[in-house]
């Protein structure tokens, strides 16, 4: 068990940071599409879209997902096609979203997203020869992953603690670290900005697959922060380090203290300024 842990967010402050200096002094905990750039001890992920792409990549490292609930293949037709015939479903693989890796030889598969049993009337009128406007497709994505039971390092996060809390990926990954290591004294929070500096999304991964537009405006802070919050006020005797560029003197918002945390503050919660941390842990 660490005893000290990093937990790496996918905001942009982190850019300037070398993650592979900071694996001699703890364990390193990641987010989402961390995977494509570096490999963390520990992977979470929490949205279908991106588990699948983490998994289907090849992805061998511990990885925490939600849901993810291995079915017998022999389930495979009912579940995602509704026992529709060989050609209905050649016809449902050309006209909606599925996401698939190869079957090979594996037995068991991971489900996630729309199947495809809502869509049978529009399956069978496409076959009939008539022309359904996309409008009146469902285009929200199937994702199947067909999956080796035998030999994998990934996990449904509910098997930790007998607990999911449905939180967004960053505060998942947080519970992860915590509950793994009961000895835990010190979690660094990197790249978990919370804001943006700009009026557009904050996120390494922008305009990427499975990401959000680059143009589009911040994602809503709220629950990250409770959530956060959450984990401060139920592990007390761990201090929480928030890094930042500017610590909380800087004049943007990702480089500013977060209100709704000042109990913690006088409690298990500190800023730290990346000078500081450079000075501690050689990373930038």
């Amino acid at each position: 068990m660490a005893k000290t842990v990093f937990c790496i967010g996918n905001g942009q402050s982190r850019s300037s940071i070398d993650l592979i200096k900071l694996r001699p002094h703890g364990k390193i905990y990641g987010c989402n599409a961390l995977y494509r750039d570096f490999k963390p001890d520990v992977l979470t992920a929490v949205d279908g879209p991106i588990m699948h792409e983490i998994y289907q990549s090849g992805y061998d490292g511990e990885l925490w997902l939600r849901d993810w609930n291995p079915l017998p293949g022999m389930t495979y037709s009912s579940v995602v096609f509704a026992n529709l015939t060989p050609s209905e479903i050649d016809t449902a693989k050309k006209n909606f979203k599925i996401y698939e890796n190869k079957r090979d030889n594996k037995e068991h598969y991971v489900f996630h997203g729309s199947n495809i049993s809502g869509q049978v009337g529009v399956i069978r009128r496409i076959q009939g020869g008539e022309q359904i406007e996309k409008k009146k497709i469902n285009h929200t994505g199937c994702f199947v992953s067909w999956v080796d039971i035998h030999n994998d390092n990934t996990h449904t996060i509910k098997d930790l603690g007998n607990k999911d809390r449905g939180w967004a990926c960053g505060a998942s990954a947080g519970w992860v670290a915590l509950n793994q290591n009961k000895d835990l004294e010190t979690l660094y929070m990197i790249g978990h900005d919370l804001v943006s500096d700009t009026d557009t999304v904050n996120n390494m991964y922008k305009s990427t697959q499975n990401y959000a537009d680059e143009k589009n405006k911040p994602i809503p802070s709220v629950n990250w922060i409770n959530q956060w919050q959450t984990l401060m006020r139920e592990f007390p005797k761990v201090k929480f380090v928030k890094v930042n560029p500017n610590g909380i003197r800087g004049n943007t918002p990702v480089s500013s203290n977060i209100e709704e945390w000042n109990t913690e503050a006088k409690k298990n919660l500190s800023y730290m300024d990346y000078k500081k941390f450079n000075e501690t842990f050689s990373c930038i």
